[in-house]
């Protein structure tokens, strides 16, 4: 089961404009700024309450934020959903018809596990499950 909204991930060209746009929107600054080079993307991250905010910039051209950004421009990229147990999380949605992007959890931003439900099952909504690593 899901236990709460972990974060929302937004796509931005510029992660140094928007980084600055943000601290002043939420009137705080950012606590981690991450590169996950398997994924081509270097994330900001903002704690707002229980959720988080992640800004997602590209850094390099064929990257899956590169592309979004190309066909969708700027914005919503993501929900996450934070879970205790990822993998029977996958299994359940699964079994649920849900179309899995990643059948196995890999290595995220934020020391957590991921995987990724496929748009066309969740109403064209990119979802992520996430899990601390540490647990």
């Amino acid at each position: 089961m899901f236990s709460r909204i972990e974060h929302i991930g937004i796509a931005v060209k510029d992660l140094e404009v928007s980084t600055e746009l943000f601290t002043h929107l939420l009137g705080q600054a950012p606590y981690k700024t991450e590169t996950v080079e398997a994924e081509g993307v270097k994330t900001v991250f903002f704690q707002v309450g229980e959720t988080k905010i992640e800004l997602l910039g590209s850094i390099r051209e064929d990257s899956v934020i590169a592309k979004f950004i190309a066909k969708k421009g700027e914005g919503i990229h993501h929900i996450a959903f934070a879970t205790d147990n990822i993998v029977s999380e996958l299994q359940r949605l699964k079994e649920h018809s849900f179309q899995l992007l990643h059948e196995q959890p890999k290595e995220g931003a934020d020391n957590k596990a991921i995987a990724f439900l496929h748009p066309k099952s969740t109403n064209s909504v990119l979802i992520e499950l996430c899990m601390d690593k540490t647990m």
